[in-house]
């Protein structure tokens, strides 16, 4: 694949900068970055990267940064955007502003793609950084949105686990009536692309012995393609245990745009950033393929 043209927001510190750059010479991304040039160049010294020839966009601060970049995404100059060493607040702001055009018809919704040993495959986990305490409503295109990334990553028809702390509905848990109204949306074609089930509990929704043992018939039980948790509290807790703890690789992406959106922690790793540069790339291939 051709690299995508990608405007970094703000790479004003070492990992964030060097992130780019490794994907710069990966071949996944062309960087713009766009930033206070002064404090690139300073960034770049103090740490020996090397910027090279890539596009430099000058701005006086993190907001003029994040207001640019979401602009040369709507006028179609970047396929796609990456966060650098800004506030997702203030990123994910600009992103939303009517000015910018990048809004389509489905919620803004994140995506952690993670990998770990004791699973056999890689899955999403979602929504773990953006939306709060989501509607039945937003819930529906969160899970349309990771359907939609399934399948640019190879899963043709995933299976989608809506999680509770129970397996059984109960009228005095909101997150099982949303589980089982999201399964009656499938049914009806008003979600499609996948099999979703619900509610299911983490552990049978992994473990196919535990979905056994509590005698769950599902074709989604023990071997879930995505994890749809309840709110943000419960899959940013549930995917930073499972990286920092469980030793999983992830990559973090935003859906819904009309561009993909990298969406990493400051935290993150360098490798964390190639890999989410690496789908974002499969994203942007996805939409230039795509008949007009």
């Amino acid at each position: 694949m051709a690299p995508v043209r990608t405007a970094v927001v703000h790479p004003c510190d070492a990992l964030s900068l060097g992130g780019a750059l490794d994907a710069r010479d990966a071949g996944i991304i062309t960087p713009v970055l766009v930033a206070p040039l002064a404090k690139l160049r300073a960034v770049a010294a103090d740490f020996g990267l090397d910027l090279g020839d890539s596009e430099i966009v000058d701005v006086p601060h993190s907001h003029a940064a994040a207001a640019t970049a979401a602009r040369l995404a709507g006028k179609g100059e970047v396929q796609a955007l990456m966060k650098g060493s800004l506030h997702s607040d203030e990123y994910l702001g600009a992103i939303l502003a009517p000015e910018a055009g990048l809004r389509t018809e489905r919620r803004l919704t994140h995506c952690y793609i993670m990998q770990t040993a004791s699973y056999p495959r890689p899955f999403i986990i979602t929504d773990a950084a953006i939306n709060i305490a989501p509607s039945l409503e937003d819930k529906a295109d969160i899970v349309r949105n990771a359907i939609d990334l399934a399948h640019v990553i190879g899963v043709a028809e995933p299976k989608v686990a809506i999680l509770a702390a129970v397996e059984t509905v109960n009228p005095r848990m909101r997150s099982t009536l949303d589980a089982a109204a999201l399964c009656k949306m499938a049914d009806r074609g008003q979600i499609t692309g996948g099999l979703v089930d619900g509610p299911l509990a983490f552990d049978n929704a992994v473990s196919p012995e535990a979905a056994q043992v509590k005698g769950i018939r599902s074709a989604v039980g023990g071997q879930a393609d995505v994890l749809v948790v309840p709110d943000l509290e419960s899959g940013n807790m549930l995917a930073k245990q499972l990286e920092f703890l469980g030793g999983a690789e992830s990559a973090g992406i935003v859906m819904g745009a009309r561009v993909p959106i990298v969406l990493t922690s400051r935290s993150d790793s360098r490798t964390t950033r190639l890999a989410s540069c690496a789908i974002a790339l499969m994203l942007a291939e996805r939409r230039r393929a795509a008949p007009p």
